[in-house]
């Protein structure tokens, strides 16, 4: 990767992503692209709409980006509410970046999700290579965009590479629509009122991982050596499982007050309970040498630490 372009860099990923690529690579040498105009002045900034195909491919030209890193796409709660515009977004956005990546010889990057299993997928330890029948237009979307990554390997050569993220922690992006925001939205509840009322249920687990974890996962990924890599697109990653009530346990070794109720949102806890428990990341750590630095209560120690210091500068 030297000269890199990124699509939906305003999300959850995309605005810690763009900064650690810019840290390793330089800042101009990555292009932030959103549908949203950016504040963020450190390097250069366009405005994209991923479903207008010719622009971003111009863009990409003109930027001379050797490596498209495709993060834009709407949630899975969100694609719930609006499944049409979640397919048309989702999709249609994804195959305009393969296109892209196809004609200019671009590397390509897309992250799958968890979402991509279903309730038929076996719940415990979830392998790489497993049934996948999910329920839902985000799920629907993500094995369709694993096969498409896959088949642009196969057809046409694109170096394309993805992981299945697991829910992800971060104290930059506020939540923006997923089942897993609740791990994100509980820490600044706890900052800010000394309780939380979760919309999933106790006993649920879910896959977690703290997103300096999952940046790390893919520059790793995108710097592995091709040869060595059996699988390309969808590797399982994980860091921890957890339910809600050892994220609260964890919160309460920093602030013991803290208080925890429950007020399920029964469309979020029905995408939750078709997701797996806990699933396998072997074939990363096998292939690329994926590695998660970041358990429970460290996560948590360094989510209050720097979100104190957010909240006190809003």
């Amino acid at each position: 990767m030297k000269r890199i372009m990124i699509t939906g860099a305003l999300g959850q990923i995309g605005s810690e992503l763009t900064g650690k690529l810019r840290e390793i690579y330089g800042a101009d040498n990555v292009l932030a692209t959103d549908i949203r105009p950016s504040e963020d002045k450190s390097g250069p900034f366009e405005i994209l709409d991923v479903t207008d195909a010719q622009r971003m491919h111009d863009l990409a030209k003109d930027f001379g980006a050797d490596t498209m890193m495709h993060m834009a796409a709407l949630l899975s709660a969100t694609a719930e509410e609006k499944p049409l515009l979640a397919w048309n977004l989702n999709m249609g956005g994804l195959v305009n970046a393969l296109e892209a990546s196809r004609e200019l010889g671009m590397q390509f990057f897309t992250p799958s999700s968890i979402g991509a299993f279903g309730p038929s997928t076996p719940k415990v330890d979830t392998p790489q290579d497993t049934l996948q029948r999910p329920t839902t237009m985000y799920g629907v979307n993500k094995v369709s965009g694993e096969l498409l990554c896959d088949y642009y390997f196969h057809k046409f050569g694109v170096d394309t590479r993805g992981v299945r993220f697991p829910g992800l922690i971060s104290y930059v992006a506020q939540p923006g629509g997923g089942t897993t925001d609740y791990a994100v939205d509980i820490y600044y509840k706890a900052l800010e009122q000394g309780s939380y009322s979760s919309f999933i249920d106790k006993g649920t687990y879910m896959d977690m991982m703290y997103m300096p974890d999952a940046i790390q996962a893919i520059i790793d990924l995108m710097e592995a050596d091709p040869s060595k890599l059996e699988h390309r697109n969808a590797f399982n990653v994980t860091a921890m499982s957890f339910e809600p009530e050892q994220i609260a346990a964890s919160i309460r070794k920093f602030i013991p007050d803290f208080k925890m109720e429950y007020d399920v949102d029964q469309v979020r806890q029905s995408i939750a309970d078709s997701w797996p428990d806990s699933i396998d990341a072997s074939a990363a750590v096998k292939e690329w040498g994926f590695k998660a630095s970041y358990d429970l209560d460290a996560m948590t120690a360094d989510m209050l630490e720097k979100l104190k210091v957010k909240l006190q500068k809003a």
